[in-house]
């Protein structure tokens, strides 16, 4: 699905409200009487661990993410899913289930946006 088209403006006033950094996922687990939620550990280097619960374990299994390196949204406000605050927010590429990985080149905790 294609999103209706923004004015540049309207992307700059986005831009100045997102934090996104890169993190490194240290440890994923299954997240209790759910069969999609994760609750992945991410390391923010200086900025310490924060908690992300994602539907990507629809897809595959919380071994998966160990040691991954992704961008995150760190600035949304928590919210409880399945009873699992969730700090920031994963940003994956994903085609047809395939979750996409490759910010490796990136130093943990560094700004994105």
């Amino acid at each position: 699905m294609i999103k209706e088209k923004i004015e540049f403006s309207e992307f700059l006033e986005i831009e100045k409200k997102l934090e996104i950094r890169i993190g490194k996922i240290v440890e994923g687990e299954n997240v209790p009487k759910s069969d999609k939620l994760l609750k992945l550990t991410v390391d923010f280097g200086e900025l310490g661990l924060k908690t992300c619960v994602t539907n990507l374990g629809q897809y595959h299994g919380p071994q998966v993410f160990d040691g991954v390196i992704l961008p995150f949204i760190m600035n949304l406000k928590p919210t409880k899913m399945m009873g699992v605050e969730s700090e920031v927010m994963i940003m994956v590429t994903e085609l047809d289930g395939i979750v996409e990985f490759g910010m490796d080149e990136f130093s943990i905790g560094s700004k994105l946006l």
